[in-house]
């Protein structure tokens, strides 16, 4: 069987491949993601820091593939990364509230050895209830919001605000499962005819 390898410390990520019942082991990186350039989509910027996990990831082993992914919050072409502190959060949902934003998602799958990649990106277009500062203030409170792009975690309380969301739930959540079943096929792996070990 294939070494497949997660490149990302992310909860949800990892929730979300196990579920699948996919073999896998995480590689834990320390890589600073790029901010861009003008000019630069937010879609471009999301594959580019996929590619370049992806890239991190596979310097460090012998074999398999990677599958690496970047998760960006745009509104209103201004990109919404994880806050600094509550102060930065409550910006962000002040922002949020009563208007729709785009999540989008960055994947990359590499082959290791001969570093050969697939890249897409997925978008899917968050709706937001209008917000009170009790609401905001509450929500910054139970600490959801400090490592997610945009403050806010979509399988998480954060769920409440939000009234309509089109595309993909799961690119929201981190992670476009029907692209990345598509993309890994290429590949000869077919999550369907299932993995038999429990992820690592």
């Amino acid at each position: 069987m294939m070494n497949i390898y997660l490149a990302s410390r992310s909860p949800r990520r990892i929730e979300l491949l196990r579920n699948l019942g996919l073999c896998f082991e995480v590689i834990s990186l320390d890589i600073e993601e790029s901010q861009g350039l003008p000019g630069q989509t937010a879609s471009f910027l999301a594959r580019e820091n996929a590619w370049r996990k992806a890239s991190y990831a596979a310097a460090l082993l012998s074999g398999g593939i990677v599958i690496a992914a970047d998760t960006i919050v745009v509104l209103q072409g201004e990109i919404l990364g994880k806050p600094v502190d509550a102060a930065h959060a409550k910006y962000m949902l002040k922002r949020l509230g009563n208007r729709e934003h785009e999540v989008i998602t960055g994947l990359c799958i590499m082959e290791i050895k001969d570093r050969t990649y697939s890249l897409a990106a997925e978008t899917s277009r968050v709706f937001f209830n209008p917000l009170s500062e009790e609401e905001i203030s509450a929500y910054i409170a139970t600490g959801e919001s400090m490592d997610k792009a945009g403050a806010y975690g979509i399988q998480g309380r954060a769920a409440v605000f939000i009234h309509r969301i089109e595309g993909c739930y799961f690119n929201i959540v981190g992670l476009p499962l029907s692209k990345l079943y598509l993309m890994l096929k290429e590949y000869g792996i077919n999550i369907l005819r299932g993995a038999n070990r429990d992820a690592i």
